[in-house]
């Protein structure tokens, strides 16, 4: 159960790490899956040939299981809204990220899209949030600061609101063209790297910004970097808003 400093501290920083959210056997289970998905030998490190390799999505029992742990179930009800999201039925995306000289190319600064397109079918940001309640991020190998943590921005998650304030509610902004204004909106901002352990997993504000990078360690990376995905958008008006609904009234001036 997240503590009440928790919570600040996600309204705050827009991210929250849970140990062990994971049980240590699941971890490790989805991780064999995951090499097998890579189709790379993990005793012939001359098979990593890639700097990074993603698979879509994983619906098996483990990690439907790791989705679904008591203690984030608890934690989606505290920062989401309880009855607010829906449950996974199992975790994606995955950037395994090899040990490469080798830019991944995919190392920007930037935060998700939301749930809509545009007519062409281009990911685009809305104000509420539709389709995206957390960003969340499982770590299912030990990740050190050599091993391409993701890098996060402490608080950017203000940075956006206030460049979606006057967008339309239903289709909000271009990604692309938001994360060009809110990265060098949040320039200055101290960061942090996503490390831990096997099973941690991190719970973040859908609007904080953050990036990849290189990985200059020894073993492959696996983490998942999924959507909570909510059961409707973002109550802004709410009485009794949700610390991710807060976090947005917070950089709106709300309140």
């Amino acid at each position: 159960m997240l503590t009440d400093d928790q919570v600040e501290d996600f309204v705050r920083d827009g991210f929250v790490r849970l140990p062990r959210a994971v049980p240590r056997p699941v971890a490790d289970q989805c991780r064999a899956e995951l090499w097998q998905a890579t189709g790379c030998d993990p005793d012939d490190p001359a098979t990593w040939t890639d700097p990074v390799v993603r698979i879509p999505g994983l619906s098996t029992r483990p990690f439907r299981e790791a989705a679904n742990t008591p203690e984030l179930h608890a934690a989606y009800d505290r920062l989401a809204g309880k009855g607010r999201w829906q449950a996974p039925p199992g975790l994606g995306t995955f950037p395994v990220r090899f040990p490469s000289r080798e830019a991944p190319g995919d190392d920007g600064w930037h935060l998700d899209a939301s749930g809509v397109t545009d007519e062409r079918g281009g990911p685009r940001v809305t104000l509420r949030s539709h389709g995206r309640a957390l960003l969340m991020l499982f770590l299912f190998s030990e990740v050190t600061e050599v091993d391409a943590p993701t890098r996060i921005r402490l608080g950017s998650h203000f940075d956006v609101p206030p460049l979606l304030a006057d967008s339309p509610e239903e289709t909000g902004r271009d990604w692309l063209e938001l994360c060009g204004q809110a990265v060098p909106a949040g320039a200055d901002r101290p960061e942090r790297l996503a490390t831990g352990r096997p099973g941690d997993v991190f719970l973040c504000h859908p609007f904080l910004i953050h990036a990849a990078q290189p990985h200059r360690g020894a073993a492959p990376r696996f983490i998942a970097q999924p959507p909570l995905v909510p059961t409707g958008p973002l109550e802004l008006e709410s009485a009794a808003p949700t610390p991710v609904e807060r976090a947005v009234r917070e950089a709106l001036g709300c309140g």
